[in-house]
């Protein structure tokens, strides 16, 4: 198989689409990784006693570097990961977006907050920690750095970003788009080392605190490493949101949402709607209507501008899948859509959608994270037992309720387990909302104010009156 041809000491990009290997980066030295974390202290100094004002300024010139760059950009995100063209383009004016809010609203996030207290003044200031490691995943390779930058460095930090092996390119066309900006020579840095010379990393003192996004394994293996170095650490991993429909919802506009909350990015998205879990009342019309629906997107070509499913990311990803597949159609699931592993050239990673139904608990696809082009749907009796198959899960990352009584879902969403919850929409991120989990799906926020105060020390002030 393609993947064969990387060496151990060097990461490389495989087109998915073609099997073709794009691009090999050696992995850098123990000498490079010393001065890169030098470097990163050098800027951190810097950018530090930069006035928040004007760090929110030199991120707003982003917004137009991105949008000049924006063909180069999400081709790089297409050929390394498989993502379809026009999705590429949005990520890229999302992240531009986020840019222009940081600009816009971000500063003031910093300001110093008073406090009253007798004989006394006081007040907290949001001051910098130093040089964030953040370690990065290939699903939405420019926009999930991007998020994780802005706030982190808008707040005066450093940032090192070892992203996904597979996609260095995009990695280093961020640091570019930092670098044009204005911010310090070494603000945003890019690692690149072995997944074993991480932990060393992690301990190492110049490094403030870790940023993950990844797995329930990999955030595990990156807590324990945070926490014996008394360091902090922020996780957004695996999540296997409900997509819950009532009895009483618009199914005319509820299917059409499912579709794009299950498959848009090929169904790689960790907020994607995993388990669509439907009232019985409506179960069979919600599932014709759903199967006749993802019948019509068009798989192909990632930089065909009418793809709306392109390859998955890797080839052992999509066999994982397929897997995945097999043992829940072995538990007892029905299959209303065939579809799995197409064939190609080595090295492509196709997998055509597949929609289950009657899954159910103890089943691959409601126990795990199905990360890729299936759709799981699961019966719900009522309202009340909608909830429960909700909350049954390890993963807490957000849901989706649909209902024409949006008061009753209001109080429904406070009893769902998860980091967020979208009534009579899908889950999706913001610059002005917070994003993350709970149980298994992670801890802390990215986004908003909470993902600017996020990597701070929230430091009191307190000045004797008397």
């Amino acid at each position: 198989m393609a993947q064969s041809k990387i060496a151990p000491n060097e990461s490389a990009a495989i087109n998915p689409t073609t099997g073709e290997v794009l691009t090999r980066y050696p992995h850098q030295t123990p000498d490079e990784v010393q001065s890169l974390l030098d470097q990163s202290v050098a800027a951190f100094r810097i950018w530090r006693d930069v006035e928040p004002v004007e760090r929110a300024a030199i991120i707003g010139n982003l917004a137009g570097i991105l949008r000049r760059r924006i063909d180069a950009f999400a081709i790089a995100m297409t050929r390394e990961m498989g993502k379809p063209i026009t999705q590429a383009r949005a990520e890229i004016e999302k992240c531009a977006a986020l840019c222009e809010w940081a600009a816009a609203s971000g500063a003031p996030l910093l300001d110093d907050e008073p406090t009253e207290i007798e004989g006394q003044a006081a007040y907290v200031s949001y001051l910098p920690l130093g040089p964030i490691l953040g370690i990065m995943p290939w699903n939405f390779p420019f926009w999930q750095a991007m998020r994780g930058i802005v706030p982190v460095v808008l707040a005066g930090n450093s940032f090192i970003l070892k992203h996904a092996p597979n996609c260095l390119a995009t990695a280093y066309n961020v640091a570019s788009a930092f670098e044009e900006a204005g911010v310090p020579k070494g603000l945003i840095s890019v690692l690149n080392v072995a997944q074993d010379d991480i932990e060393a990393i992690i301990g190492d003192d110049r490094v403030a605190a870790v940023s993950l996004t990844g797995s329930v394994r990999a955030g595990s293996a990156v807590a324990s490493q945070a926490g014996r170095a008394i360091k902090k650490s922020l996780l957004e991993l695996g999540g296997s949101d409900p997509f819950i429909v009532l009895a009483d919802a618009d199914l005319d506009r509820a299917v059409p949402a499912a579709v794009l909350a299950r498959f848009q990015n090929s169904g790689q998205i960790c907020i994607a709607a995993k388990r669509i879990i439907v009232e019985e009342p409506v179960v069979e019309e919600f599932s014709r209507r759903f199967v006749a629906a993802v019948k019509d997107l068009k798989i192909g070509d990632p930089e065909d501008e009418s793809t709306y499913i392109g390859p998955m990311a890797r080839v052992d990803l999509r066999s994982e899948l397929a897997d995945q597949v097999k043992r829940t159609v072995e538990q007892g699931a029905q299959v209303l859509l065939e579809g799995g592993p197409q064939d190609g050239a080595d090295g492509t990673a196709f997998f055509k959608p597949v929609v289950l139904s009657g899954v159910e608990p103890g089943m691959a696809a409601f126990e795990e994270e199905t990360f890729g082009p299936v759709a799981a749907i699961i019966t719900a009796k009522d309202a009340e037992d909608a909830i429960r198959l909700a909350n049954q899960s390890e993963f807490g990352l957000s849901g989706a309720i649909w209902t024409a009584d949006v008061a009753k879902a209001r109080q429904y969403a406070r009893r769902i387990e998860s980091g967020g919850v979208f009534i009579n929409g899908f889950a999706a991120s913001d610059p002005r909302t917070p994003i993350g989990g709970v149980k298994k799906s992670g801890y802390g926020r990215e986004l908003s104010h909470f993902g600017v105060r996020e990597f701070t020390n929230a430091q009191i002030v307190w000045i004797d009156r008397r």
